[in-house]
C-alpha cells in the first residue's frame, strides 16, 4: 500500500476484507491541486484537487458512472 502517513482519512470503499481496500484520503500538507487522495488495493495513488473529486461525485451522482459497476 501506498505511503499514507499524515493523511486524513476520508472513506474505504469494500471494506469488507482485509484485502487492502482502495482509500479516500485528504492531504492538507499537499499543494491545493493534489489534496484528495485515493488509493488502490494494488499500491497505487491518484492525487487530484478538491475541484477535479467534486466534478468526479457530480458525475457519480448523476448517474454517469453507473455502467462501471456492472463492466
Amino acid at each position: 500500500m501506498s505511503d499514507i502517513d499524515g493523511l486524513e482519512p476520508v472513506a474505504t470503499f469494500c471494506g469488507n476484507c482485509n484485502c487492502g481496500c482502495p482509500q479516500l484520503f485528504v492531504d492538507s500538507a499537499a499543494p491545493v491541486e493534489r489534496r484528495v487522495v485515493l488509493t488502490d488495493d494494488f499500491g497505487q495513488r491518484v492525487q487530484m484537487s478538491a475541484d477535479q473529486f467534486s466534478s468526479l461525485v457530480e458525475d457519480a451522482k448523476s448517474g454517469k458512472l453507473d455502467g462501471l459497476a456492472t463492466a
